[in-house]
């Protein structure tokens, strides 16, 4: 079954870009919404494997963004992508959950490349947490 991704960004060329990228390379599904206070209600309804997200937008910034999604689900790898780049934002994203930080311009490449990775380490999270609640039902 194909990965289900949601990317969430207050600009609506920057969502069709990504959304074209992705889908344009692999077979994930992608979600897009271009309001922050979407993706609580999102999330309940719908599964993601992954969550790419802008920083700086109205309403709510992707770094409270990256609260809410893991007090939902620690194990959905968030992918934080900004054109206001600094190192201390950097730190302070992954600090909160963030699975990684992409500044634009970015390569298509870079973006597809950090996509695998990610949802290669979520694979392997829900594999070990399997492992774990099979282990201690025996």
């Amino acid at each position: 079954m194909p990965s289900r991704i949601l990317i969430v960004d207050d600009e609506p060329n920057m969502l069709r870009l990504l959304q074209a990228i992705i889908t344009g390379k692999t077979d994930y599904q992608v979600v897009t919404t271009n309001n922050p206070l979407e993706v609580s209600k999102l999330l309940e309804t719908e599964n993601f494997d992954l969550v790419i997200t802008d920083l700086k937008m109205p309403l709510l910034d992707g770094m409270d963004l990256i609260d809410l999604i893991k007090a939902k689900d620690p194990l959905i790898p968030i992918i934080m992508i900004t054109a206001y780049g600094t190192i201390d934002t950097a730190e302070e994203a992954i600090r909160r959950g963030a699975y990684d930080y992409i500044t634009k311009p970015f390569r298509q490449e870079a973006i597809l490349i950090t996509l695998k990775r990610a949802l290669e380490w979520r694979q392997m999270q829900l594999e070990l947490q399997a492992l774990k609640q099979s282990s201690s039902v025996h």
